[in-house]
C-alpha cells in the first residue's frame, strides 16, 4: 500500500504492517524471542521499518496467535508454525475448491449440479 494511502484505509487492511515488535509481543502475551522464533521457522516474515525493525500486520498476529496456542499446549514451535502452515494450506485449497464447485454449478446451468 503506497504512503500516501490515507491512514482510515491503512488501519483497516489487514496486512498492514502497523505494530512493532515489542506492541506486538505485548498484545500476544509473549515475548519478541518467541515472534523471532516464528520468523525463523518461517511461519511469518515481518517486514521492516525504514529502520530496520520488525513489523506485524493484524493478520500476522492472528497466525502468531494460533502458534502460541499451540506452543502453550506443550507443541514444540517448529511443530506448531507447520500446523499452523498446513491449516492455512488446507483453508486455501478448501476454499478454491468450493469456487470450482460454485462455477461449476453456474456453467451448467442446473443450480442443483454437483460435482459429478
Amino acid at each position: 500500500m503506497p504512503a500516501d494511502t490515507p491512514l482510515s484505509d491503512r488501519l483497516d487492511d489487514d496486512d498492514y504492517p502497523a505494530y512493532t515488535m515489542g506492541r506486538a509481543a505485548e498484545m500476544l502475551g509473549t515475548t519478541p524471542g518467541f515472534l523471532r522464533a516464528i520468523g525463523e521457522a518461517r511461519l511469518i516474515t515481518p517486514l521492516r521499518s525504514e529502520g530496520g525493525h520488525r513489523r506485524y500486520s493484524r493478520y500476522q498476529l492472528r497466525i502468531a496467535a494460533r502458534a502460541r496456542e499451540l506452543v502453550d499446549r506443550g507443541t514444540p514451535i517448529e511443530a506448531a508454525c507447520r500446523i499452523v502452515i498446513l491449516e492455512d494450506q488446507l483453508e486455501e485449497a478448501q476454499r478454491i475448491n468450493a469456487e470450482y464447485r460454485r462455477a461449476a454449478r453456474e456453467g451448467s446451468g442446473d443450480p442443483d449440479a454437483g460435482p459429478s
